[in-house]
Order: C-alpha cells, then structure tokens, then sequence
C-alpha cells in the first residue's frame, strides 16, 4: 500500500490534454491531466465523464451553456451529452472513468491519447 501525492504525479509529466491513470478502483481508472486550449467536440455514449478540478479553471461547453469549474469543484457529464472543455490557462484536473475509456469519445482527434498510460 502507498498513498498518492497529486503534486508529485503531476510534476511528472507537461504535456496537455493526455491523461494519466494513478490509480484503480474496481472497473474504474483514476486519471489526472493537464490541460490547455481548446479540446474538441465529443460525447461517450456509454460512460457519464467525471471532472474534478484540482487547480486552475476549467470550461465544459454544452450547446446551449458553458459551465465554469473552479478548484475544488466536480461536473458528471452525463454520457451521450455532447460537450467540449477547454481552458483559457493550464488547469489540472481529475477524471474518474471506466478502464479503456478513449479521451475523445466519438471524435476522431489528434488530442485522442493512448489509454492506460501509467505514472
């Protein structure tokens, strides 16, 4: 058993938009990620999408609002909803979803990162 320091994971890597797992629960994979910029449109027609903010502002846009995610807040997207976050500075973030589950969801990306990437 070891616990997990978020600011140590995080320092490991740079690059945005590709999340790490660092840890499981069940069936599900605990990733964190870094993000910047615009990702793209998209929805997971099986899974609801599980945003945790751990520091930073993180923006989710739905076709007809946008939601704004401050550190310490948590947003469920609800699975089939199309949706594209984005931020307007680096935030890093938490994401709770099942094992194999690809970032960009229905949408055929160049942000679409290789899945059970470890740290």
């Amino acid at each position: 058993m070891k616990k997990i320091n978020l600011d140590e994971k995080f320092a490991l890597f740079n690059e945005h938009w590709t999340p790490k797992i660092i840890s499981e629960l069940n069936d599900y994979q605990i990733k964190i990620a870094k993000v910047e910029g615009d990702f793209v449109w998209h929805n997971h027609s099986d899974t609801d999408e599980f945003f945790f903010v751990v520091e930073g502002t993180l923006f989710i846009e739905f076709e007809s609002e946008t939601m704004e995610l401050n550190a310490g807040e948590l947003y469920v997207v609800p699975k089939g909803v199309q949706h594209r976050p984005y931020a307007k500075g680096e935030c890093k973030i938490m994401l709770i979803e099942p094992r194999g589950v690809v970032n960009t969801g229905d949408a055929e990306s160049e942000l679409t990162a290789s899945n059970d990437v470890w740290i």
